[in-house]
């Protein structure tokens, strides 16, 4: 994008030259402060409860219920105690790449994305709401519950995302999307920062350290249904094309429509390869998030004082990161940047198996290089697959945009869960990621954004 053209976007005109009327403008940064707030809303349940409390205390009950072997028996199958939270979370991938597509593809026929996003965000936030009541050895409860928050937080997010095209012109979307991101982290650590005074504090509260787990865990859902109103209040629907066959029966045109929106692809390889990329390396990046606390706690001998305070310092460095690359994007182009954070990815998953047992600074320093690159690499992705989609397909195709992270992000838990169940080593369990961020840059590295976009109808991004 030339200087001028920026200055254009900056004073309210397309990047054509025409000039907005104020009005809509006016009523666009509106919904994209909306928008914001929906990543306010739903980030500390990545926070709070995937990446920092969940895991840890729910291996822990698992534990309390596990035989005299360290294994737990769901469904008559033995499983390792230490196991169960992986596997739970790969249990929740699997059925929200079922899920979101279908929600997607109704939502993009029906026009009604708002509603739907609100059902799954309040369903997703009661039943976070309700792992209070973990306690004991109720692992299958914890598993439950999780499975349920996981896939609505899923559904949630495909929605979400789906609004990104229609209130973002083309000119500033890696913009908008990276102060999403940018609110989320935010969010998260501020929520966190509380969660750690009650943690810390839970003896001179008169709490017991299992009870202010449960109540970290239900705030997070009361969070997540509070700040949920903002977006439902701010954003609108969209009129859609209509359709044959009415409402009736908008479930089973949902999976006819899926249908078609897979053989269409095959129109779009480019696109395609862009979400096979994406697969692989946002799937290191997912399963980082939601096992790196318990490769703290169980595979490097951290306190879980020491785990809370570095996601708070990714949380805080993330806000930093996410708003940094997205800048370095305005100059560089948001490939680019992708691919640089990609390579930072690496060096530092693979530097987390040197980590020494018991000391906390080297894994204070892991956590500054997981901030640096974690916001700004999920913001500019999101963003430039934003380009891709087809014009009036954008819940369908963010949807295959989660599956894409979800599809295989069920693979990193699972093959973190594997590794370990193995070879009883969580270094060699984190030290497998690496491979996800290499695959996934050589496959972006031959994706040519301009072209992709190209493809779809759409105006290419000014920067690659």
């Amino acid at each position: 994008m030339g200087a001028g053209t920026r200055e254009a976007a900056a004073a309210g005109a397309e990047p054509g030259g025409a000039v907005e009327d104020p009005g809509a403008v006016r009523e666009r940064r509106r919904e994209q402060r909306g928008w914001y707030f929906y990543d306010w809303a739903n980030s500390v349940f990545s926070t709070s409860v995937l990446t920092v409390f969940l895991g840890p205390y729910l291996t822990q009950v698992t534990k309390a219920a596990a035989d005299a072997d360290g294994f737990v028996h769901p469904l008559g199958i033995p499983v390792r105690a230490g196991s169960f939270f992986p596997y739970a979370v790969s249990a929740s991938v699997l059925l929200s790449v079922l899920v979101m597509p279908l929600a997607a593809a109704v939502a993009d026929r029906t026009g009604r994305k708002k509603p739907m996003l609100g059902a799954a965000a309040y369903t997703g936030a009661a039943a976070t709401s309700a792992m209070f009541f973990l306690e004991g050895d109720r692992y299958l409860l914890g598993g439950a519950l999780l499975v349920v928050a996981n896939v609505c937080f899923a559904v949630a997010a495909v929605l979400y995302n789906a609004f990104l095209p229609q209130i973002a012109p083309p000119n500033e979307r890696d913009a908008v999307s990276s102060r999403g991101w940018a609110f989320g982290y935010a969010s998260g650590a501020l929520v966190l920062l509380v969660n750690l005074g009650l943690f810390l504090g839970h003896d001179a509260l008169g709490v017991e350290e299992s009870t202010a787990v449960r109540i970290c865990l239900a705030s997070a859902g009361l969070w997540w249904a509070v700040f949920t109103v903002i977006p439902l209040l701010r954003l609108r629907d969209r009129p859609v094309a209509a359709h044959g066959g009415g409402a009736h029966g908008s479930f089973g045109e949902g999976f006819r429509q899926l249908g078609t929106t897979l053989r269409e692809l095959r129109r779009y390889p480019l696109t395609l390869l862009f979400l096979v990329a994406y697969l692989l390396y946002n799937d290191g990046v997912q399963t980082v998030i939601t096992q790196a606390s318990v490769y703290g706690s169980e595979g490097l001998g951290l306190d879980q004082t020491t785990l809370i305070g570095a996601i708070l310092l990714v949380q805080v460095l993330a806000v930093a990161g996410a708003l940094l690359m997205g800048r370095l994007a305005q100059t560089y182009g948001a490939k680019r940047t992708i691919l640089g954070s990609l390579v930072a990815w690496t060096a530092t998953v693979g530097a987390g198996y040197f980590l020494p047992y018991g000391q906390p600074g080297w894994f204070y320093a892991l956590a500054v290089g997981i901030g640096l690159v974690l916001g700004g690499s999920q913001a500019l992705s999101r963003s430039l697959f934003s380009h891709l989609v087809p014009a009036g397909k954008e819940a369908e195709y963010f949807a295959l945009y989660e599956v894409s992270d979800r599809g295989t992000s069920w693979l990193g838990p699972l093959l973190f869960g594997l590794t370990y169940q193995l070879t009883g080593d969580y270094r060699n369990a984190i030290l497998s990621l690496v491979l996800f961020f290499a695959l996934g840059f050589l496959l972006l590295l031959r994706v040519p954004v301009g072209r992709a976009a190209a493809a779809v109808g759409n105006v290419p991004p000014g920067r690659i």
